[in-house]
């Protein structure tokens, strides 16, 4: 039995350059990986079987339309093995929440089923497989900070932030992806700018900010909550929404933050965390 984690995918920026002609958007984006979110177990059994458990589980149901049992099905024919999995996904994360739970899940699951079958994490096959399953499953695949480019695939390793305290909110609400590209303006602003990881990430944006905001007004709320909070370095929305973050200088500070939060909204989700 291997148990994998799937930590949450942070956007520390996100530009929109262009749509391109193939239907995806022309992207350059900031990722990094929070040392906390969902787990995957896999092990080898008589009869395939898939699980979801956790704080949520019943909103992703178990279905096999689940990326888990895609990742496993290609894995399985990449790799040409016959043997059944049992598989058990440990949801913490919340769904269609910006910050790669469905991806991150993926990746672990290809991670899992390589160690268990004693492939290299580097095979190249892995993140071709990764690659099929979405845009963000090569860099959840690879789990470092790195520039995404083209679709978000094109990987280049960047510098981390050396397990810097973070605070992750969803206000509860789950925003479609398609829903908010179809809503951005369509107006490139620009390149990501060079230099060490968090002066660029502060640097930049996140083009989908606004447009999810349309779709979901309490987005900014969250955003305008977090960068009120003392201590901040960064605050924005990651990936399409709605899960926003803050970056803080210590621990103890983001610790307060999410008391405080939490009493004025004890319904939102919160993660404590740090980010690599």
């Amino acid at each position: 039995m291997i148990r994998e984690p799937a930590p949450a995918k942070l956007n520390l920026a996100l530009h929109v350059r262009r749509r391109r002609d193939d239907g995806y958007h022309e992207l350059e984006t900031l990722f990094a990986f929070a040392r906390d979110g969902d787990g995957v177990t896999v092990a080898t059994a008589d009869t395939a079987a898939f699980t979801v458990t956790g704080p949520f589980a019943a909103a992703l149901g178990q279905g096999a339309d689940n990326l888990v049992v895609h990742a496993e099905r290609a894995f399985a024919g990449a790799f040409d093995i016959a043997q059944p999995h049992a598989i058990v996904l440990d949801k913490h994360l919340p769904i269609a929440s910006g910050i790669g739970g469905g991806s991150a899940d993926a990746a672990a699951t290809l991670r899992a089923l390589a160690r268990l079958h004693g492939i290299a994490a580097d095979d190249a096959r892995l993140f071709a497989i990764a690659a099929t399953l979405g845009a963000d499953v090569p860099a959840c695949l690879d789990g470092r900070a790195t520039l995404g480019t083209g679709r978000g695939d094109a990987l280049v390793p960047i510098a981390g932030l050396g397990d810097m305290p973070a605070l992750l909110v969803n206000p509860g609400v789950a925003v479609s992806t398609a829903q908010v590209f179809a809503r951005w303006d369509g107006v490139d602003r620009g390149a990501i700018p060079g230099g060490a990881t968090l002066p660029r990430a502060r640097a930049s944006r996140n083009d989908l900010q606004p447009p999810a905001e349309g779709v979901a007004p309490v987005i900014a709320q969250v955003v305008l909550m977090l960068a009120a909070q003392p201590g901040v370095v960064l605050a924005r929305m990651s990936g399409s929404g709605a899960t926003c973050f803050a970056l803080f200088g210590d621990a103890a500070r983001r610790d307060a933050a999410a008391a405080t939060i939490a009493a004025a909204h004890p319904a939102w989700w919160q993660l404590a965390t740090t980010v690599a």
